[in-house]
């Protein structure tokens, strides 16, 4: 269990904060906005109203002790990065900040942000790839080339095992796991025999999952 703090309780913030206390985490939550801050008090019970941009409050929550510091104020960008300033001042061990580009999140970046993301271009951009191509289920980038994607089995494979089809030679991709309509089962054993139903989780070049997913 790790010790969170998320300030800012727009959208992205609510999710995040949610999300974090679902995994299991001990969660903080502040916002200026009071209304917001009362919403959610029933969900939170370390909840506060303040504005970060003040040395002070961030000081009172004793950010030092915690483990992650969230910074979702994306829609306030001067607000953000005076935020990340006082964190690191403050003693923040580990903050990451939201940006909406790249001059962002260079600027918060060079003010001491540990991690800055970017949650409405990555969304934009998995979706983009997922549709661009029919036989993909889902993807996650890893590297500027290297990426992981859910697709469904080739029918020449059906039937057939994993060591048998020889996969990593013949398209330059490795197998991480198999899908079963809701159920995963990860690191399949080289005598797997794929069936129709199968979906892949394939790691590799985009543009050797796409020569796979076109045949």
């Amino acid at each position: 269990m790790k010790s969170v703090l998320v300030i800012g309780m727009g959208r992205f913030g609510q999710h995040l904060a949610l999300k974090m206390q679902e995994l299991g985490n001990d969660v903080m939550i502040i916002d200026r906005n009071e209304k917001i801050i009362n919403e959610l008090a029933p969900r939170f019970t370390d909840s506060h109203i303040g504005d970060c941009t003040s040395e002070s409050v961030l000081r009172a929550l004793d950010v030092a002790s915690l483990d992650l510091c969230f910074v979702a104020m994306g829609e306030d960008f001067q607000s953000s990065l005076v935020v990340t300033s006082l964190l690191k001042r403050a003693g923040a061990k580990c903050v990451i900040a939201k940006a909406n580009h790249e001059i962002q999140a260079d600027l918060l970046k060079q003010i001491g942000a540990d991690e800055v993301v970017y949650p409405e271009r990555e969304i934009a951009e998995k979706l983009a790839v997922r549709y661009n191509e029919d036989n993909i289920f889902d993807y996650l980038q890893l590297t500027a080339e290297y990426s992981i994607y859910e697709v469904p089995v080739l029918s020449s494979w059906v039937g057939q095992s994993l060591a048998g089809l020889d996969i990593r030679r013949k398209y330059n991709i490795n197998i991480i796991a198999i899908k079963q309509g809701s159920v995963l089962q990860p690191t399949p054993t080289p005598d797997y025999i794929f069936a129709e139903t199968d979906h892949v989780v394939v790691i590799g070049k985009s543009t050797d999952v796409f020569k796979l997913t076109s045949k």
